[in-house]
């Protein structure tokens, strides 16, 4: 610190200032690390030299996962792969408890896990709302829970929301109706945790140039969303993944809060 010589003063010497933001050699999980938002983080961090665990749901996603894990590996990083469904606790354990096990402990949780659906508030089924349910807030609110069971102190935990809890509109009733809890979670937890110096975040992105956006959308409504921000056009996945990296390194003193970056799309 500028204009100081010799020991630190005490206010300086706690746990929180001298945790350190370096992250080489650092474990970061990834739930759903193997492709877009998730895929670009597990590349990134591995370029700064972290150690990965990367999770990915199903076997139609297993080449792109093994793409990653190569990428991630040619970059010197030490990595491994975990399949399974994330809706059932009990692989949510089985992830925090593997990687445990490889790497010694975790430093960083990152949940990217999510499921759109747009429909009618009318036609959705009792299946779909189960499945929503389950995907989007069930999975962050045990991946939170182990993730407060497992850290290691001073570590970092994100999940990636939605901007539209911040939007007046219809048709996505389940999936922003089920990623709102996140943000009770996220405030909860971070008050729970803050004792260890954990910080809690959730990132709220807006639509997302990638294909788990262009699925669920008429041309129409592409467009439409590309018109609806403030700055012009979708959000672009590196702007939240280097968000998303300050927030678990340098922007650690953040925490309870839902980050909103959509360029404009919704505020609040």
């Amino acid at each position: 610190m500028a204009g100081l010589s010799g020991p630190l003063p005490f206010k300086y010497q706690n746990r929180f200032y001298m945790s350190g933001n370096d992250i080489k050699g650092k474990v970061i999980l990834v739930a759903g690390g193997a492709k877009n938002l998730g895929g670009l983080l597990s590349v990134g961090f591995a370029k700064r030299g972290a150690r990965l665990a990367i999770h990915y749901n199903s076997q139609s996603t297993k080449e792109d996962a093994e793409q990653t894990l190569a990428a991630v590996r040619v970059l010197g990083s030490e990595a491994f792969l975990f399949q399974a469904d994330l809706t059932e606790v009990k692989n949510i354990t089985r992830f925090f408890d593997e990687t445990v096990e490889k790497f010694g402990g975790i430093d960083i949780a990152i949940n990217t896990v999510g499921k759109v659906l747009k429909k009618p508030y009318t036609e959705t089924t009792e299946a779909e709302y189960d499945s929503m349910a389950g995907i989007n807030s069930k999975v962050a609110y045990f991946f939170i829970q182990e993730a407060g069971k497992k850290l290691n102190d001073n570590g970092k935990i994100c999940t990636i929301v939605t901007s539209l809890l911040a939007a007046y509109t219809g048709l996505y009733s389940t999936y922003e109706g089920m990623k709102a809890p996140v943000e009770h979670f996220t405030r909860a937890a971070s008050k729970e945790f803050g004792g260890r110096g954990i910080s809690v975040t959730a990132v709220a992105p807006g639509p997302m140039d990638t294909p788990f956006f262009y699925g669920q959308e008429s041309p129409e409504a592409v467009a439409y969303h590309k018109s609806a921000s403030a700055l012009g056009g979708l959000t672009n996945p590196k702007d939240i993944a280097s968000l998303v990296e300050f927030l678990v390194t340098d922007g650690w003193w953040i925490t309870g809060q839902t980050i909103f970056a959509n360029g404009g799309y919704t505020t609040r």
